[in-house]
C-alpha cells in the first residue's frame, strides 16, 4: 500500500499540470470557437435552441476528443499544446468547411435548423475522430 501511494504521490504532480493544460486548451479553444461563429451560441441555448446546443456540444466534444489523444500520447507538454492547436483549427476548418456546404449556417443554426446542426455536429465529430487517430498514430 506504501509503495501506491508513493506512486501516487511522484506521478501526481504531472497529472495535474496534464489535466489542468488540457481543460485550459479546451476551454481556450471553447471560447476562441465561439468567437469564430456568427451567432451566439449561449444566448442561443438560453433562449431553447437546441440546433445552437447541438453545435456547441459538437464543437465541445470535437475539441475534447484529439486533446484526450494527444494526452494519451505527448511526450511532452508542449507536444500536447501543439497538437491541442492543431485540433482547433481543423475544428475551424470543419466549421467553415460545412458553411460553404450549407450556405449562411449561422443563421440556419440561429433559426433553429436541426438538419444543419446534425450535418455540422457530424462533420466536426468525424474530423476529431480522424485527428484523435492520426495523433495516436
Amino acid at each position: 500500500m506504501e509503495e501506491a501511494l508513493m506512486a501516487l504521490w511522484a506521478g501526481l504532480p504531472i497529472f495535474m499540470v496534464h489535466s489542468l493544460t488540457s481543460l485550459v486548451l479546451l476551454g481556450v479553444g471553447i471560447a476562441v470557437y465561439m468567437r469564430f461563429t456568427r451567432h451566439d451560441e449561449v444566448a442561443l441555448i438560453r433562449e431553447g435552441n437546441v440546433a445552437a446546443a447541438l453545435s456547441l456540444g459538437g464543437a465541445i466534444v470535437g475539441l475534447a476528443l484529439p486533446i484526450a489523444f494527444s494526452l494519451a500520447a505527448a511526450v511532452s507538454l508542449w507536444d500536447l499544446v501543439i497538437w491541442g492547436i492543431v485540433a482547433f483549427v481543423l475544428q475551424i476548418v470543419a466549421f467553415r468547411f460545412v458553411d460553404l456546404f450549407l450556405k449562411d449556417l449561422s443563421r440556419r443554426i440561429e433559426g433553429g435548423e436541426m438538419g444543419a446542426a446534425v450535418l455540422l455536429v457530424s462533420f466536426k465529430l468525424a474530423t476529431a475522430f480522424i485527428n484523435a487517430a492520426a495523433i495516436a498514430g
